[in-house]
This record gives structure tokens, C-alpha cells and sequence, in this order.
């Protein structure tokens, strides 16, 4: 899943040098540089703590200043219609309907319907299946995950139902993918989120 920011964003994010932003983070690099120079105990999971908050200072400098291109993250920096993709990313099996995210959002169905496919250059519904597909792939990589469940859990009531789509999406099979997870480059349906 960190392969979906890191294509979101480009190469090279430069914090400016004066506001907040370079104070907050420049602490967190010299706290990163101070653990990474010792052998205090709890030094790896400092890193990886003051790591993470550094790559969340970064990507707020980078949406406060810039306009992300269009895709997923576009939708997220908009403050109106944030609310309704959290709803989508935390219950992707739930049946979502348009009037329902509209109302998320505040908005009108058109209004909502038409500012989300400009921000992801999509539909918001045609958004969520590419969505449950990212799920799926990363499930796919637990060599116990179930088929079945994980249709369920995404919304599918049948397994074929969930293996076509995941099929025309991702362009193989579950069954094809999870015995090749891992050992082929990031598939198309990846690329999606990154326009």
C-alpha cells in the first residue's frame, strides 16, 4: 500500500524554509539522526516512529502548497470530499450509494458527483472497485487468506462476482495472482490510483 503514496507524490517534495513546517521538521531529523547514530534501546522503533512523522510532515508541506495530481490523493487534500473517500477506504464492503456519500459530503448528488470525477478523474462509484481490488492484492499476499471471505468483506455476495471483477481490474485471476504476489511489478490496477 505505501507504493500508492509514493507514486502519488512526486520525486522530490521541498519544505520552504520559512513557517512551521521546517521547524517541526527539522527537529524530527535531528531526533531521526540522533537515533540513528546510537545504540540506545528503542533506537528502531524511534526511526521508524520519527520516519513515519517526517513523511507526514512532508505530505502536508507538499498538499498545503501544491495541487496533487488528479487521483486519489487530489480527493483527500479536498476538504469536502475527504470525509466520504475515508467512509469508502474504511468500509469498501459496505454498498455504498451515490445519495449517501453526497450527503457525506455535504452536497448535492450532482454537485458531489461531478466535483469527485474531476478531483479523480472518475466517478465515485466507479472509484470503489479499483479500490476493493488493492484490498484484494494486498490480502493475496497472506497465502491463508480465503477467496471467499475476502469476497464477502469487499461486497461481493458471489465468489465469481468478486474473481471477474478482480480479473477484468487487475488482469489475472486471485488464484493466479496470490501464486505470483510479490514477484511481478505493481499491476495495472496500482497504477490507477497514481494517474
Amino acid at each position: 500500500m505505501a507504493e500508492l503514496l509514493r507514486d502519488a507524490l512526486p520525486a522530490l517534495v521541498h519544505i520552504p524554509a520559512s513557517g512551521p513546517a521546517p521547524s517541526r521538521s527539522s527537529g524530527l531529523v535531528k531526533r531521526l539522526f540522533e537515533e540513528a547514530s546510537g545504540t540506545r534501546l528503542g533506537s528502531g522503533f524511534a526511526i521508524r516512529q520519527n520516519a513515519q512523522l517526517l513523511l507526514l510532515e512532508a505530505l502536508r508541506s507538499y498538499l498545503e502548497r501544491e495541487q496533487p495530481a488528479v487521483g486519489w490523493l487530489r480527493v483527500l487534500a479536498d476538504q469536502s470530499l475527504a470525509p466520504a473517500l475515508r467512509l469508502m477506504h474504511a468500509e469498501p464492503g459496505r454498498p455504498w450509494g451515490l445519495v449517501e456519500l453526497a450527503s457525506t459530503a455535504g452536497m448535492s448528488r450532482t454537485v458531489y458527483s461531478e466535483r469527485f470525477r474531476r478531483a479523480a478523474d472518475e466517478p465515485p462509484l466507479a472509484y470503489l472497485s479499483p479500490w476493493r481490488m488493492v484490498l484484494a492484492q494486498h490480502a493475496l499476499r497472506d497465502p491463508d487468506a480465503r477467496i471467499g471471505a475476502l469476497a464477502a468483506q469487499l461486497g461481493y455476495g458471489l465468489d465469481s462476482a468478486f474473481s471477474d471483477a478482480f480479473k477484468r481490474i487487475v488482469g489475472e485471476s486471485p488464484t493466479h495472482y496470490r501464486q505470483h504476489a510479490g514477484r511481478a511489478a505493481p499491476s495495472r490496477q496500482l497504477r490507477h490510483f497514481v494517474h
